[in-house]
């Protein structure tokens, strides 16, 4: 396996060394967590990152990760990252450690639903549409205080933050402004929300997001390998 898997180690090293940069320049030294995006990538690969000490998973397709979860590495956490509808979010609530692509009070209150049906409160991120695109999800950062606080009214859920996937143009741009939004929410106090979570940065911009005060960058193409398929999470 190291051996057909040794570029994942490399990319990781240059991953680490790059992230560790941006923490020393712009953030006294803080990590943020490394996702590894595991969108078409198999079990194998997956693991065998896992076995590098990469402890975190982002899945985009509840599909996909149904029909590889079985051989998955248990000890890695895992977090739903793509668009989720509310009727599939019956089929992750039990194995996922986070969703982080709440943008409706309606997918919201599913997830509260199904969580308190499985004894659990689950740990959520709401997903803004920092850039306005309409070929992504997220709420409007408009509208996104008026969501969190219907959000913290739900119990079988926590907020914990926001993620954002920014337009590839002008990606610096948007990242200080989900930093400044981000603030902003924390500055407000919301009873039953918490920003401890800042989940932005992919392959062509984590370090730059790590500037902006990311908490987790989320890491597939640079990590596995270019893939034949249209990223959007990753």
């Amino acid at each position: 396996m190291k051996n057909e898997f040794g570029y994942i180690s490399e990319n990781l090293r240059v991953i680490k060394e790059n992230a560790a940069e941006a923490a020393d320049k712009y953030r006294g030294g803080v990590m943020p967590r490394i996702m590894a995006v595991t969108k078409t990538v198999s079990p194998e690969a997956v693991n065998y990152a896992v076995s590098l000490g990469i402890g975190l998973l982002g899945e985009n397709r509840v599909q996909e990760f149904l029909s590889k979860q079985e051989s998955y590495d248990p000890s890695a956490e895992v977090h739903f990252i793509g668009h989720l509808q509310t009727n599939k979010v019956k089929y992750i609530i039990e194995p996922m450690t986070m969703i982080q692509s709440v943008d409706s009070l309606k997918l919201g209150t599913e997830i509260s639903r199904l969580a308190a049906i499985h004894g659990k409160t689950m740990d959520v991120l709401c997903e803004v549409n920092i850039g306005g695109e309409d070929s992504k999800s997220g709420v409007s950062p408009f509208e996104l205080v008026p969501l969190l606080e219907q959000l913290a009214q739900l119990e079988g859920i926590r907020v914990k933050g926001l993620m954002t996937i920014p337009p590839p143009s002008d990606g610096d741009i948007f990242l200080g402004k989900m930093e400044e939004l981000f603030n902003n929410i924390k500055d407000r106090n919301i009873s039953g929300i918490s920003m401890d979570e800042l989940s932005m940065g992919m392959t062509h911009d984590y370090a730059e997001a790590i500037q902006h005060g990311s908490t987790i960058v989320r890491i597939g193409t640079g990590l596995f390998g270019a893939r034949d398929y249209g990223t959007k999470n990753a």
